[in-house]
């Protein structure tokens, strides 16, 4: 494939694909990576580029900037995805690194959603990497420790992109309504204005250009754009997505931060991400069944209520659904985010299932604990654990 495909015009591609940088001049985010005294420059320079797993959410570049190193060293270019791409394709490629290899030239074997590759694909991979044949690049979206085996793992450098700042949004918003592949000057937008578009973007280069483009497109004509233009036709758009995946980072992340915000007792931070992970289409049962644990764990008899106000928030999301048992799971997570804490029954089990482990089967007293363990204490509570919070 050619590393750039020649612009049609502007209304035959999408703008995010018309302003794709074309060079690491025109990048935005991610400057500790990328910029001047970046690692990545520090590779061009040497011309010794390792094998690179780019991990980080949509829309940071991560296909973009595979392409741009491979443009820098001169280097074919082979794009695959692993949502299509089989063993297969992945001999292929190499047939053709091989070809070019021949010609003097050195190969970048690009992949798309790595991720998604199965084991006997990822290691198909090994030994093409190992030996040279082509240098591997990958995207994800997902932990590479978790989906991405050890061995191929240990062949790559892992890349972490982050989401890009407001800032950085903003330096590709005025690029694109100034650059000749995208609005040339013509369309102005008033700083409000343009602090709203990228408000709405997530730190989603690409999320960001596509609502631009969707916002001039529903008035043709119009050159000038105040906030309240804006915030009219972000309302004909529809609902603002929340990026959510009940699978990967961000439902591991956000349920943790739940968890940790009732744990510091911030009633508003839980109840911000109870509705993050509602509005982003969580699971409510799997988010009941944790109020529950928590109730225990955390807060245990310093309020024995909270184990109640948890479960019966369960019943009450069996009973009348969403959206109207918000209320009750909101209820209990700001209930127990209020609660005091005490970790005594949680460490008490614990402690005990170890004990067990330990001394086996020892000789039953009836309502005592086996000789031997007589001075063991197993629950400590904190003091005062029965007050009201």
């Amino acid at each position: 494939m050619e590393l750039f495909d020649s612009i049609r015009g502007p209304e035959s591609e999408p703008l995010a694909h018309r302003l794709r940088p074309k060079t690491l001049d025109e990048w935005a985010g991610n400057e500790k990576i990328i910029g001047p005294n970046g690692m990545i420059r520090s590779w061009l320079k040497a011309k010794q580029m390792p094998s690179l797993l780019f991990w980080g959410p949509p829309g940071v570049g991560k296909t973009t900037l595979a392409l741009l190193i491979a443009e820098a060293l001169h280097e074919a270019f082979i794009q695959l995805s692993a949502v299509t791409s089989g063993v297969k394709d992945i001999k292929e490629a190499a047939e053709k690194a091989r070809g070019y290899r021949s010609l003097g030239r050195k190969t970048v074997v690009f992949f798309d959603e790595i991720h998604r590759l199965n084991k006997g694909q990822q290691d198909c991979l090994l030994p093409f990497v190992e030996n040279g044949t082509f240098t591997l690049m990958g995207a994800t979206t997902e932990n590479p420790s978790f989906e991405v085996n050890a061995a191929l793992l240990s062949r790559m450098r892992v890349i972490r992109l982050e989401r890009l700042t407001e800032g950085d949004l903003m330096r590709v918003l005025s690029r694109a309504l100034q650059h000749e592949l995208g609005y040339s000057g013509k369309i102005h937008f008033a700083e409000e204005a343009k602090a709203l578009v990228v408000s709405q973007s997530e730190g989603d280069a690409r999320r960001m250009l596509t609502l631009l483009e969707s916002v001039i497109s529903l008035t043709p004509g119009k050159t000038e754009f105040s906030e309240s233009d804006l915030k009219s036709l972000l309302e004909q758009l529809g609902d603002r997505v929340i990026p959510y995946d009940k699978a990967s980072d961000h439902h591991y992340q956000t349920i943790s931060a739940f968890i940790k915000s009732m744990r510091a007792s911030d009633p508003n931070a839980a109840v911000y991400y109870l509705a993050r992970m509602l509005q982003g289409g969580e699971d409510p049962m799997f988010i009941a069944r944790r109020m529950i644990i928590f109730a225990s764990e955390d807060v245990g008899n310093a309020d024995p209520r909270a184990l109640l106000i948890a479960v019966a928030a369960k019943d009450a999301l069996e009973t009348v659904g969403l959206p109207e048992a918000r209320i009750n799971l909101a209820q209990a997570a700001i209930s127990l985010a209020l609660a005091r804490k005490d970790r005594a029954i949680y460490d008490a089990i614990n402690a005990a299932i170890e004990e067990v482990k330990n001394t086996g089967a020892v000789p039953v007293r009836l309502g005592a604990l086996p000789d031997g363990l007589k001075e063991t204490s197993f629950f400590r509570p904190k003091e005062n654990t029965r007050d009201k919070p």
